[in-house]
């Protein structure tokens, strides 16, 4: 399926345990739900002309890196927080690596401030960039940066 140069279509990927938002270490990840960041996303995607913007959370590795794969002539931008699979996920790395379709990558905590082992991405490499430490700005961000860039190819 050949993308219309006009539209623009967004996926979303939320990783493991981003189901637990809202509840799990608030300290860390804030107040919001997921469902409030999809809202909220939805909303700004509407603001900026997006045709289509959908979202899957997973805590399968496997579901994640279908949902990569399926994107290829569907999608015209990926914004992922792969969350705990960011670290060591190789199949993520390869699945990303492997479809024309670009990635930002997205972290709500500033991971370069947490535990050693969230310092290293292994996704990073074949992402267009990473965004992190902003909490839902950092989602916000990259869906204004993935519009911005669509609008110049």
């Amino acid at each position: 399926m050949e993308l219309n140069i006009n539209t623009k279509r967004i996926l979303v990927l939320h990783g493991p345990n981003l189901n637990l938002l809202g509840t799990r270490e608030p300290e860390i990840y804030g107040n919001l739900t997921l469902n409030d960041i999809n809202e909220i996303l939805e909303t700004r995607a509407k603001e900026l002309g997006v045709d289509e913007i959908n979202f899957l959370q997973s805590n399968f590795e496997g579901e994640l890196v279908e949902a990569i794969q399926k994107a290829r002539g569907r999608y015209d931008f990926i914004l992922l927080n792969a969350a705990a699979l960011t670290h060591y996920s190789i199949a993520l790395r390869d699945a990303i690596a492997a479809i024309p379709v670009p990635v930002i990558e997205i972290h709500l905590s500033n991971v370069h401030k947490r535990e050693e082992f969230r310092h290293k991405s292994v996704i990073a490499p074949v992402v267009m960039g990473q965004i992190c430490g902003f909490g839902i700005d950092s989602y916000i961000a990259a869906l204004e940066i993935a519009i911005r860039k669509l609008r110049r190819s």
